[in-house]
């Protein structure tokens, strides 16, 4: 996704678990096997046992003092083989399988979360709460290597606790993150509605660039509730707004947004890098090939864990100036 689309993610809410892995636990297909060929099993020797019967008395009934002969497995053991256990259940629901949700670790166990979002699962029932907090850790531990198990791990917890904002948060980050953006726009108005916070305001924006209602993400960016944002939170909805004018053809106003941010704080924090970077592509974007060059260094001199792809913008740049 380009730099000026994504935004981060609210920090302080985070449902991320430890990296670990595990044998899955719960319904799996492991425990559907055995138990289908117990019973199997069982069946088969009781059939067997039948048939053999069935042999002696025909044997007194023919006088003969033999079994009428058998033939195939019957005839060498006795019984007739083991035959797995038809399951004449229909498939599973849409919403049976989100309600199921993937397989969960063993090594999450619920305990990685927050205690903040722990303490909104206690108005549920004991164990519905620890499924619903094995979810929401499981969505946060995958979230980033695999955003769309993520996102069915936060399906599973939200079918479970619908009512709960922090579970309504965790499906909207989780669907953000796996491109389903019309989801989690749904999932984090709710959220709002439920609890008032605007923490995902610039989120919910980019959700509406995603959909082509660049409009929408620029009311949201107009909200009050804007100006009392953290300078990263604040950071994100002006890479946010900008893009919006930018999806609209309004280069020059995105250059004015983004010109009204701190763009030469002496932070060095990602939220500065990535103000820093959108200024530079819309310098480029508006032809500005100089003032694009220097931007994309100074993003450089300060990206030290590589957030960006500057240094080859750069390049590239200097290379369109040789030519």
């Amino acid at each position: 996704m380009p730099e000026n689309r994504r935004p981060q993610r609210p920090t302080g809410k985070k449902t991320t678990a430890g990296r670990g892995g595990g044998a899955p636990t719960g319904r799996g297909a492991g425990q559907g096997r055995g138990q289908g060929g117990g019973q199997g099993s069982s069946q088969g020797g009781g059939r067997g046992s039948g048939q053999a019967k069935g042999g002696g008395r025909s044997g007194g009934q023919g006088g003969a003092g033999r079994s009428a002969p058998t033939s195939g497995a019957q005839g060498r053991g006795g019984r007739s083989p083991a035959r797995p256990p038809r399951d004449d259940r229909p498939p599973r629901t849409k919403d049976q399988a989100e309600y199921d949700g993937p397989d969960l670790p063993e090594s999450v166990t619920g305990k990685e979360l927050d205690r903040s979002v722990t303490a909104q699962l206690k108005g549920l029932p004991e164990k519905l709460a620890a499924r619903v907090a094995r979810h929401l850790a499981a969505a946060g531990l995958y979230i980033d290597q695999d955003p769309e198990l993520a996102y069915r791990h936060a399906l599973a917890a939200r079918s479970r606790a619908p009512r709960l904002a922090v579970v309504r948060e965790a499906a909207g980050e989780a669907a953000y993150a796996s491109g389903h953006y019309a989801e989690a726009l749904a999932d984090l108005r709710a959220a709002k509605r439920m609890n008032g916070a605007t923490a995902y305001l610039p989120i919910m924006a980019d959700c509406h660039r995603a959909l082509g209602q660049p409009d929408q993400a620029v009311k949201l960016a107009k909200s009050p509730s804007v100006e009392g944002f953290a300078p990263p939170a604040k950071a994100e909805m002006t890479i946010v707004e900008a893009g919006a004018r930018r999806d609209m053809g309004q280069v020059d106003a995105a250059l004015r947004i983004l010109e009204q941010a701190p763009l030469m704080s002496k932070s060095r924090e990602p939220w500065v890098v990535r103000l820093r970077y959108a200024y530079a592509d819309a310098l480029a974007e508006a032809g500005r090939t100089e003032e694009a060059l220097a931007w994309f260094h100074r993003t450089q001199a300060i990206d030290s864990e590589e957030l960006t792809d500057a240094a080859q913008r750069a390049a590239d740049l200097e290379k369109q100036a040789q030519s």
